[in-house]
């Protein structure tokens, strides 16, 4: 794989020995080379003009404490009614403390650059920002299919509901989610630390994005791509099918009855989940699915700014208004603390 660096290699069977055993050392020492050019990248950010740069903070700052706060008032509400002890509103407590990390990876530093006019991030926090976003989005990926098998269950199978979605089940696919994520997340982070950066070290994007990063590395990334193609496929594309195979059998199950309270029944337990998933997976298949040609990058950075921003804002909303077990719990919540007596 690497080329014998000295002819007398090639004669000595104890220097070909040496070489291979030290080769993974001489390659990491060669990274470092190759590397020290580059201490740092230059995020460019969002495509904004520059005196509009405070309205724009201001507003991403707005909805990043939305974001945060917003989902730790479902955690906070689940954990503390009783009747939101369920497997629909335990994956739904997972989801938004992903949601809030996830929006965490990527808001701080753009708001930080935004406010400090500097754009650099250092190799090592860069690096661990494509580790952390690729973890909380796949998490998240996984989350939304065991959210649709839940509705599956509980529309198909309402009988056996209990019996089928126990707690055991629950942990177990929570588990798994994080599991497959961790792997994902770290096979992409280790290919990507093996490459050289030597040359340009801009990225037109407000975060490390790992395709850009690609793109300006000096080193050979058919390894990387293929692994994004085979990531992609487990975290994107099975989670969407198994999601669309779920609601095709409850839609099926939904007309097998056609009455106005069973669908009534299906859209209010299935209508917030259905939403999250548009916005999610509608971002993520117009980014990834259907790019945009190399003039137009500046659409990649909203579409980015849309499911790593916005979507993570909208979920608590979407979930607080179209919830009925939601809104009774915060209304409980607020009357105990109103009418509490003194």
């Amino acid at each position: 794989m690497f080329p014998l660096c000295d002819s007398q290699n090639y004669f000595s069977f104890f220097h070909i020995s040496l070489y291979f055993f030290l080769s993974p050392a001489k390659e990491k020492n060669m990274r470092k080379d190759n590397q020290s050019s580059v201490f740092e990248f230059l995020l460019l950010g969002l495509p904004i003009w520059t005196e509009k740069r405070g309205i724009y903070y201001a507003l991403f700052l707005v909805m990043y404490l939305t974001t945060v706060l917003g989902n730790l008032l479902i955690i906070l509400l689940i954990r503390l009614d009783s009747h939101l002890h369920t497997p629909m509103y335990f994956f739904l407590s997972h989801l938004a403390f992903t949601d809030v990390s996830f929006s965490s990876v990527t808001t701080p530093k753009m708001l930080m650059n935004m406010q400090t006019q500097s754009q650099s991030i250092s190799y090592a926090g860069c690096i661990s920002q494509v580790y952390f976003f690729l973890l909380f989005g796949s998490v998240d990926s996984f989350l939304l299919t065991s959210m649709a098998y839940d509705r599956y269950v509980a529309i198909c199978h309402p009988l056996h509901y209990t019996i089928i979605m126990s707690q055991n089940l629950c942990f177990l696919l929570v588990t798994v989610s994080w599991v497959l994520s961790c792997t994902n997340a770290l096979s992409h982070t280790l290919l990507l630390a093996r490459l050289s950066f030597c040359g340009d070290n801009t990225l037109p994007h407000f975060f490390c994005d790992l395709s850009t990063l690609l793109k300006l590395s000096s080193s050979d990334t058919t390894v990387n791509e293929l692994v994004i193609l085979t990531g992609g496929v487990l975290v994107i594309t099975l989670p969407f099918i198994c999601i669309l195979v779920s609601y095709g059998h409850i839609g099926a199950t939904v007309l097998r009855v056609p009455s106005t309270k069973g669908i009534c029944k299906a859209l209010s337990t299935c209508g917030s989940h259905l939403s999250v998933v548009s916005l999610y997976y509608g971002a993520i298949i117009g980014q990834y699915i259907f790019p945009s040609s190399s003039n137009s990058s500046d659409r990649d950075v909203v579409v980015a700014v849309l499911y790593s921003l916005v979507t993570p804002m909208l979920n608590p909303f979407i979930y607080s208004l179209r919830n009925q077990g939601m809104k009774g719990a915060l209304g409980n919540i607020l009357s105990k603390g109103k009418f509490s007596p003194r």
